[in-house]
């Protein structure tokens, strides 16, 4: 529960995406633009190479292998729409890049028993023949997934280490936030305690989740929940979950907390919601559906009305929790920003778009 730390809960069922395994793996909440001083002209590099970042190069190859990663073979795109999907695939490639150099420098890799969880992960509850299926129709193949995943894995331990563990909240933070917000913590009504874990089967522009996973197709997402599911009921924290995998850009940094929310907006929420939350035990989840998209709801608790302090059971962790989330986010934009601004990056691909207004340098794309 993060009370008034983020925005005010609400219902809403929000568009995204899955199976980017590799690109768009850290879910950047913003792109700063990119540094071209003293670049190299296009003319003295290979066509294949899109982009450079600090003298190495990503190639055409990469950028189409973390495109296909990312999009549903199923969809039609036009041809703007797919130059747009392989730009913004390339720039978070680009950051990707830029944190793994800093993942050299600081000794930090991913260990094959990472590596194989993930997949496991990545693979949720599908077989191993349907799971190839859904490689072979992405034309990947499985240690294309696996270098993925372990490059995922590498440059978000280098965002826990550099920002996530240097975060500190103090007992008096807490307490400042509370009396300054005290009357927050005095419930009119009786409420309930909720937090989400949003799946959808379409593309979202901005991804917040901590892996970048996002689902592009109905047989994604139901792969996805299933996994989801399975991971719960092994005991993995929901928070946890819900920052990796959430693909609701608001709750998916704070865990998928939407704080209390009183019963009688439970009562006017959509059916499927509403349903999910009345006839759930607190600490128990339940899953809602509508129009393709799956929102985990995890009922954390109920609450009754009336004055809360900071000697109530959970209040004190809740309010450190959401100020550690706050921050977490303002720290992660800072660092990646000016991760970007100290690194030498030419996008030859963005280029190339600009000078030709539009034109795709891919055939037939």
């Amino acid at each position: 529960m993060t009370y008034s730390t983020c925005s005010s809960p609400r219902w809403h069922w929000p568009a995204a995406v899955l199976f980017t395994m590799a690109a768009a793996s850290l879910g950047v909440a913003c792109r700063p633009g990119s540094q071209t001083a003293s670049a190299p002209t296009r003319a003295t590099v290979s066509p294949d190479t899109w982009a450079e970042v600090d003298g190495k190069a990503i190639s055409r190859t990469e950028v189409e292998k973390a495109f296909h990663q990312s999009s549903d073979p199923n969809q039609v795109l036009s041809q703007e729409e797919a130059l747009s999907a392989r730009l913004s695939v390339l720039d978070d490639l680009i950051t990707e890049e830029i944190l793994l150099a800093k993942a050299q420098k600081q000794n930090i890799t991913a260990t094959d028993a990472e590596v194989d969880e993930a997949y496991k992960s990545a693979k949720g509850n599908l077989t191993d023949d349907q799971f190839q299926q859904q490689l072979f129709a992405r034309s990947l193949s499985t240690a294309d997934v696996r270098d993925g995943l372990k490059r995922r894995l590498i440059t978000q331990k280098v965002i826990d280490n550099d920002v996530s563990k240097k975060i500190t909240i103090t007992d008096q933070q807490v307490i400042d936030f509370f009396n300054a917000n005290r009357q927050q913590f005095n419930l009119p009504e009786d409420a309930y305690h909720l937090a989400q874990i949003v799946v959808t089967p379409t593309r979202e522009q901005q991804v917040a989740n901590r892996t970048g996973d996002d689902a592009t197709s109905v047989e994604a997402v139901n792969a996805k929940v299933a996994m989801l599911l399975d991971r719960l009921q092994k005991g993995a924290p929901f928070a946890d979950l819900a920052r990796d995998y959430s693909e609701d850009p608001e709750s998916a940094p704070r865990g998928g907390d939407l704080g209390l929310v009183p019963i009688s907006a439970v009562k006017q929420a959509p059916p499927a919601l509403r349903d999910a939350v009345l006839q759930t035990e607190p600490g128990k989840a339940r899953v809602a559906s509508k129009d393709g998209v799956r929102t985990i709801v995890f009922v954390v608790s109920k609450e009754t009305a009336g004055q809360r302090d900071l000697g109530t059971p959970g209040v004190k962790q809740q309010i450190s929790d959401g100020l550690k989330s706050r921050k977490e986010q303002l720290l992660r934009t800072a660092y990646l920003t000016e991760a970007r601004a100290d690194a030498k990056v030419t996008n030859y691909l963005a280029r190339t778009v600009v000078q030709s207004q539009g034109a795709s340098p891919v055939p037939g794309k």
